[in-house]
């Protein structure tokens, strides 16, 4: 090898091209030279020929196609290495480059350690037949008699990290190796000499032979292959091989330099499991799930069997992430998984799809258990209780099921299926399963229309609000009104509040259409107050998810700001459910709201919590009793015992209590009877929109009513 730098010309018509590829090859040690057009490159060449050379092949002018043919004709410069570059991707571009006799082709842009392993790979390969060419009548002749004394060679070789080899085509035998090729495959030089090509290789000695005579033709791929060498204990190790041949008198010896990637294939490896394995559980993941369930409604349906698809969702398993912390939920899903995956056959395949749902694909043949005590078995696994760090925990899970044919034929339809199937066992009270019916997508895609048909409501705030009143239950005056509001749909039928609210909380849209209704409902109070109507408490319903995800405090804030309103006309209605959501937030976020002077409210109190500890903890000024225990509250003594209790409650805490549902004089009368300060109902009004409410206050036709119906 020479002492001096190999020098490279590397010809673009782009000088930041030029600059940056210099840079990087002086960096490794290599002189380099510049041109910027085919004809100072040829002229360069011709002066002082380089031992490699970059070329661009779109470039003004002469192309690098043509500079390569003019080099590869000439037999002064044929042995030239050339490396193509362009930024085309086309095939047959390559395929035009490589014809001209190239010997490389890069595309643009150049990764740096791919172009420096390229330079390097040919830069050796050149070396080589340089030395064989100026030797070859030596070489012939020590060929023959097998006294060669290659020193010189093997030093340059064997200063190399990857295996190289030189087989002779005629005889088929090693000619030479380096070092690095006797260490990797743990033969001594002797009896590494005595093998042939294909004793190393998972190739024949035939296909061996076929490939050399390829290569020596030019029609054998100039890219390095991907194989394997065998090693002298047995084993294997992958390897990437580029080959030349190059001609030594009558014969042809073939250079292989072997490059070792077994990290590379490990990292592939690697790669390969996370794209397609779950990494806490380590089972398939959705991709390759639906690569599993496709496959086996292949054979299901080539051997006439019925497949069942089954996803599995826990029941409340955010209370354990909450509870206990992620670290124990994820020691949970790891048990859930062992526990469903024995409790599978050998030939179902288990899956995790995402969070806390896995799916199973059963594989149901003439003969076996019924779908349905296989899925009895899964439920038995889960239900057993989970140690989980010194803890105990139940857990419960809601299945859906989805059947093929009959349900479906393709993958996709099938989990969307069980899903849905899912989600009505969750809807029905959990711990259960369901089988998916066509009801179930009819129902599906009408929620999905009314979720798409919501989006767009709140978008335009296409909402109305109702309002009903309040009265003083002791004489029947107005005492306040309650914001209610509506999704009025024209040529549609009206949606109930009980649908779409929760709908709103479900889509994550809840807190956007209550900062809508609280500042709807304050610039009404202000509308109100200037227009001479007596001021009037308003009450306000505001989900959990306003005071947990929303920001509550600022909306009312800005609402009373912009209003100019006090705050006392203003008041919330929260649901005990509501109240217990990251209670500390909740009771902080309460207490300021109160300082400022809003009203705070439990709606339908009796049905949830009703923890006295709670009520001593929350700035609550009223409670409100749910209408089923107004509803037969003269007729049950059980009910009129609870709401005389809640009132009673409520009074010895200093708070007021607000009956909601009244419908009959009988009621009014007892809940007066039993101390109750105000109520609500049809017995004195439905919920009304603003005109027909306005045309109630100004004329003062309240009392009038209230009074007559109470007389």
């Amino acid at each position: 090898m020479p002492e001096q730098p190999a020098t490279l010309l590397i010809v673009d018509d782009e000088a930041h091209v030029l600059k940056l590829l210099s840079l990087v090859l002086n960096n490794q040690g290599y002189r380099t030279l510049t041109a910027s057009s085919g004809e100072q490159a040829l002229a360069m060449v011709e002066q002082d020929p380089p031992d490699l050379i970059l070329l661009d092949v779109m470039m003004p002018g002469m192309d690098g196609y043509q500079v390569a043919s003019r080099l590869k004709s000439s037999k002064i410069t044929a042995n030239i290495p050339i490396i193509m570059l362009t930024s085309l991707s086309e095939h047959t571009a390559k395929l035009a480059g490589l014809e001209t006799g190239a010997e490389e082709y890069l595309s643009k842009p150049v990764s740096t350690t791919e172009l420096w392993l390229r330079v390097r790979n040919l830069l050796r390969l050149k070396a080589f037949g340089d030395y064989l060419k100026s030797r070859s009548l030596i070489i012939e002749e020590q060929l023959q008699q097998r006294t060669i004394d290659l020193e010189r060679f093997r030093s340059a070789m064997d200063a190399s990290d990857d295996s190289i080899f030189l087989i002779n085509r005629t005889t088929m035998t090693l000619v030479e190796f380096n070092r690095t090729a006797s260490l990797v495959m743990g033969y001594p030089p002797n009896e590494l000499l005595q093998l042939s090509p294909a004793e190393l290789s998972d190739a024949s000695l035939e296909e061996l032979e076929v490939l050399y005579d390829q290569l020596i033709a030019g029609k054998a791929p100039v890219e390095p292959v991907e194989s394997r060498i065998r090693c002298k204990d047995g084993h294997h190790v992958p390897v990437e091989i580029h080959r030349q041949a190059y001609k030594t008198g009558a014969d042809w010896i073939i250079v292989g330099i072997v490059r070792d990637i077994t990290h590379r294939k490990e990292a592939e490896q690697r790669l390969l499991k996370m794209a397609h394995y779950d990494t806490l559980t380590g089972l398939p993941n959705r991709n390759l799930f639906y690569t599993t369930l496709q496959m086996g409604l292949t054979q299901a349906a080539i051997n006439n069997w019925q497949l069942a698809v089954v996803t599995v969702d826990l029941d409340d398993f955010k209370m354990i992430n909450e509870t206990w912390g992620h670290l124990i939920g994820d020691q949970m899903l790891i048990e859930l998984s062992q526990r469903l995956s024995h409790s599978l056959d050998v030939s179902d395949t288990l899956g995790r799809m995402n969070g806390d749902e896995f799916a199973m694909i059963l594989m149901v043949r003439e003969g076996q258990p019924s779908i349905i005590r296989m899925i009895d078995r899964v439920r038995d696994m889960l239900q057993k209780p989970y140690k989980l760090n010194g803890h105990e925990a139940s857990m419960t899970a809601s299945l859906g099921i989805a059947l093929y044919p009959d349900d479906g034929d393709e993958a996709q339809n099938l989990v969307k299926h069980a899903h849905t199937a899912m989600h009505r066992a969750k809807q029905v009270g959990r711990n259960t399963y369901r089988f998916y019916t066509a009801q179930m997508n009819t129902e599906l895609l009408e929620r999905q229309e009314m979720e798409t048909a919501l989006r767009q409501a709140v978008q335009d705030e296409d909402f109305q609000l109702f309002y009903q009143p309040k009265i003083k239950l002791s004489d029947g005056s107005v005492c306040g009104l309650e914001a209610l509001l509506r999704w009025p749909r024209p040529g549609l039928p009206n949606v109930s509040p009980a649908v779409f609210v929760p709908m709103l909380e479900s889509l994550g849209l809840i807190s956007r259409v209550g900062q809508w209704v609280i500042t709807s409902v304050c610039k009404q109070i202000s509308r109100w107050q200037h227009a001479g109507l007596p001021p009037l408490e308003v009450a306000v319903n505001v989900s959990g998810q306003q005071i947990i995800k929303g920001d509550l405090i600022t909306d009312i804030s800005n609402a009373l700001k912009d209003s100019q309103i006090e705050p006392r006309w203003l008041e919330l209605e929260l649901t005990e459910s509501s109240l217990m959501e990251n209670t500390a937030h909740t009771i902080a976020s309460l207490h300021r709201l109160r300082a400022i002077g809003v009203k705070i409210s439990i709606d339908d109190f009796g049905t949830g919590y009703s923890s006295l500890a709670y009520l001593r903890k929350f700035p609550i000024d009223k409670l409100k009793i749910d209408i089923a225990f107004v509803r037969e509250v003269t007729s049950n003594p059980q009910d009129a015992a609870i709401t005389r209790t809640i009132i009673e409650l409520a009074h010895s805490l200093n708070l007021q209590v607000i009956a909601e549902g009244i419908e009959t004089k009988e009621q009014w009368a007892l809940l007066t009877e039993q101390g109750c300060d105000h109520g609500q109902g049809y017995l004195f009004s439905k919920p009304l929109p603003l005109a027909e409410l306005e045309v109630l206050l100004r004329e003062q036709q309240w009392v009038e009513r209230t009074a007559q119906k109470k007389g």
